[in-house]
């Protein structure tokens, strides 16, 4: 604890002369300043912090490290990050960085992560009644991602973790990787996991409407937790918080084609016997609201219970700006099921004041 309170001493004292991915302190606070007025949220007159769970950055310090570059307009924090979730009503963002760096060596990896952590850590220091951020490791390497989790929590004062769907093709539920899982379940921290491109996909999903985007990514999400179900890493780890991108891709939707699965035929369950049925396993996961319509959120609700899901925005991609309204529009939530997605949930699972 005394290492993490110097550590961000260290970072808020200098934090007046940091570029924060594009722009100083000084420049976000003028931003912030010229904004229009913080839309308040309320539920029947009671006001809610508003917690985006799905929120993008990037640092272009930390991508040139593999040769890339970020789009200044899109991932760099800026005054219009500010402005925007004071017109969407979002108080909070959970910030996430989509994994670029699976395929680096160890020095690359072990120099990228603690640039990016450190960044991250800045960021939220500078502004922590609107920031807080996942911390980034790198999965390729797993005694040397065990080490950077425990420090950006410990240490850095990150909320959790951000994980691809896959590393590099090897699935997440590979034993290699139950180090990083037993890590995250010890510290009790949230874990944010969001598609990676697959190139597998990308054949058939190639030409007119963007299906790697619009289908790939929910199918990678669906296959990736489909194996932490049926390979047992969720029976091994029953303590992971995993919330799994735009609402959990295609298996929610379809859960009990999983169970009848099993039920029809028996052999293809039986190399690793399950505590039980698949479908229940989603009511340990959690889940954001990126699914678009009312009736897409009434049909997660049911199928995964209404404290499992949280409000996302997918920021600064602009699929959606009336995530608020979103949950607030769709009747059959009660009061108390509004005020959790819109934030209580996730407010609890990132350890914010309320």
């Amino acid at each position: 604890m005394g290492n993490r309170r110097q550590f961000m001493e260290q970072i808020v004292t200098a934090a007046a002369g940091v570029a924060f991915v594009g722009c100083s302190l000084l420049e976000q606070r003028h931003a912030h300043a010229q904004s229009p007025r913080r839309r308040e949220v309320a539920v029947n007159g009671r006001r809610v912090k508003t917690v985006d769970i799905h929120a993008h950055c990037a640092f272009p310090e930390a991508m040139d490290l593999m040769g890339l570059k970020v789009n200044p307009q899109t991932l760099v924090m800026s005054g219009e990050r500010i402005r925007a979730m004071d017109e969407q009503g979002i108080d909070v963002e959970a910030l996430s960085i989509n994994p670029y760096w699976y395929k680096a060596d160890r020095d690359v990896a072990e120099k990228l992560i603690k640039t990016q952590n450190e960044k991250l850590a800045e960021l939220c220091a500078a502004q922590p009644d609107r920031f807080v951020a996942f911390a980034t490791v790198a999965m390729q390497h797993p005694d040397l991602a065990v080490q950077q989790l425990e420090e950006g929590v410990k240490k850095l004062g990150l909320r959790g973790m951000s994980v691809g769907t896959h590393v590099e093709g090897e699935e997440l539920a590979n034993p290699k990787f139950h180090p990083i899982w037993a890590k995250a379940e010890e510290l009790g921290c949230l874990i944010f996991m969001h598609p990676v491109e697959a190139p597998e996909f990308s054949r058939r999903l190639r030409g007119n409407g963007g299906l790697g985007n619009v289908i790939g990514n929910p199918l990678d999400t669906t296959i990736a937790l489909s194996h932490l179900i049926f390979e047992g890493t969720l029976d091994r780890y029953p303590g992971l918080k995993i919330c799994a991108a735009h609402g959990g891709g295609y298996l929610p939707s379809y859960a009990p084609r999983s169970d009848a699965g099993c039920e029809t035929f028996p052999d293809r369950c039986a190399a690793v016997p399950l505590k039980k049925k698949p479908t229940e396993y989603l009511r340990q996961l959690y889940y954001d609201s990126l699914i678009f319509t009312p009736e897409a959120l009434r049909h997660l609700v049911a199928q995964v219970g209404s404290g499992q899901i949280m409000l996302g925005t997918d920021y600064p991609f602009p699929w959606t700006k009336t995530s608020v309204e979103h949950i607030m529009a769709t009747p059959e939530l009660s009061e108390a099921e509004k005020r959790g997605m819109l934030g209580e949930t996730a407010a609890r699972l990132l350890g914010l004041q309320a």
